[in-house]
């Protein structure tokens, strides 16, 4: 029996007084006697306990550390910033996820991905408007009379989609969807007749900048001292090169038919000649540029055109025309209404001498000098009215508002300028007529204004016919 039981047995016994055990025990242990250290290694005597001295702290002072600047820590701002700086993280997105792989901790649930390019797909749903029209109109002016207008015009047509049934031809589907131009329109009036028919594709091969028209005409005029009858057409090719800089060649042809002729004195032995058909063909180029802001009122920019023509047929000769308008914005409302605005505007025209009568320049009416009669500021012979190989003729107008919704306008002017037969400024022929004018604007009666202008001749010819009134009216629906 190990020793521990027989420790646990004899405690049992003990407990319980009814066993007695007795345990074996090995002999003690023999240990050898302690060692004796000599007096000199005895410890030494134990000093009694000294209270210990009160603390005492010696006066200093103490000094703050040199300030250091402020070095904000750095933020980033992230969109979007309304809600706050947060921390950038940098994961790499997976093929399916765009952006440049850097992400934001979420608002709510996603993350924000931060794109890494500069195009998207864009979705346009469209729906097809009005591109035709039917327009009735008419006009009256101190210098055509009365005229009538009826107008049919299609700015989305395309020559090649012909009609494949009834449906087609009368549900709006034939000749409709390439974005041409077709325009055809008959305006009969007292002394003006004209009928013309033009179409334009300003794309012709796709999304190029090149454009291409033909239209054909029938004028048929009354004048003061004879009537013409012109029949005609003409195939155009432009070219943009900028938004407000075009080039454009063209090739014509027309015939010429002069009757009516009047011959006080003999007439014009010139334009006697002339009676009957005439054919003129001619090729033409010119230059435009055109930064104006609107094409019936503007208030700021230029139109300047430049155009060189060579005829030939039963007459031969070159003419060369310019013309040029600038517009300045004076003052205007917080809105942009109530425009103050001057203008100016200048026609120059030189041509060979070979011109017959019915190609010369004229002058006179609202349209060139005003002041003076339809034709009534030319060179005469004879009493008749034949013009001139030169021209130069210009213009300078104020106009500011009259009431507050612009509907009235008033206009002060001054046309000056010359037709002569050779290209020279004479004294004696130069003209000038100042003037005052209204323009009355009715959104009903079409987009262009009324115009009444007063204008009195300063400097004329003895050979001038003066009109003091001079006026425009049109109506288009």
């Amino acid at each position: 029996m190990s020793t521990a039981a027989r420790v646990m047995v004899a405690a049992l016994a003990t407990w319980t007084g009814t066993a007695t055990v007795h345990a074996q025990y090995p002999p003690a242990t023999q240990y050898p006697p302690a060692t004796q250290y000599p007096p000199s290694a005895q410890s030494p005597p134990i000093t009694p306990y000294q209270p210990a001295t009160p603390y005492t702290q010696s006066p200093q002072t103490l000094s703050p550390p040199p300030a250091q600047p402020y070095q904000p820590t750095p933020q980033a701002t992230f969109p979007p910033t309304q809600f706050g700086p947060r921390t950038q993280q940098t994961i790499v997105p997976a093929p399916s996820v765009p952006g440049s792989g850097t992400a934001f901790p979420p608002i709510a649930t996603d993350p924000v991905y931060t794109p890494n390019v500069r195009v998207a797909d864009l979705i346009v749903n469209g729906f097809p408007a009005r591109t035709g029209r039917i327009m009735l109109g008419g006009a009256v002016n101190s210098d055509a009379g009365v005229t009538g207008q009826i107008t049919i015009d299609e700015r989305n047509f395309d020559i090649m989609r012909w009609p494949r049934s009834f449906r087609d031809l009368f549900g709006g589907t034939a000749f409709r969807g390439a974005g041409q131009t077709f325009r055809l329109e008959a305006a009969p009036g007292s002394q003006y007749d004209r009928y013309t028919m033009q179409f334009a594709d300003p794309n012709l091969f796709g999304y190029l900048p090149i454009s291409f028209s033909a239209s054909g005409f029938l004028y048929d005029r009354a004048f003061n001292d004879w009537s013409e009858n012109r029949l005609g057409g003409q195939f155009s090719l432009g070219y943009r090169i900028t938004p407000d800089l075009s080039l454009s060649v063209g090739i014509g042809g027309q015939n010429v038919d002069i009757s009516d002729i009047r011959k006080p004195n003999g007439g014009d032995p010139e334009l006697n000649a002339l009676e009957g058909n005439n054919e003129l063909y001619a090729g033409n180029i010119s230059l435009t540029h055109n930064t104006r802001d609107s094409p019936i009122q503007p208030s700021e920019g230029h139109y300047f055109n430049l155009k060189f023509e060579e005829t030939f047929g039963d007459f031969e000769y070159s003419r060369l025309e310019m013309e040029y308008r600038k517009y300045w914005l004076l003052a205007s409302r917080a809105d942009g209404s109530g425009k103050q605005t001057i203008s100016y505007s200048t026609q120059l025209g030189f041509s060979g001498k070979d011109t017959p009568v019915f190609e010369n320049f004229f002058a006179g009416g609202y349209a060139t000098l005003r002041g003076f009669d339809f034709r009534g500021a030319s060179p005469v012979v004879n009493g008749v009215e034949v013009g001139g190989e030169f021209q130069f003729l210009n213009s300078v107008e104020y106009m500011f508002p009259i009431t507050a919704d612009d509907a009235f306008r008033g206009v002060a002017f001054c046309d000056f300028g010359t037709v002569e037969s050779s290209v020279k400024l004479d004294a004696d022929t130069f003209r000038v007529a100042p003037g005052l004018g209204l323009r009355v604007a009715i959104p009903a009666l079409g987009p262009a204004p009324l115009a009444f202008d007063f204008a009195v001749p300063v400097a004329k010819a003895d050979f001038d016919d003066e009109r003091i009134f001079s006026f425009y009216m049109s109506l288009i629906r």
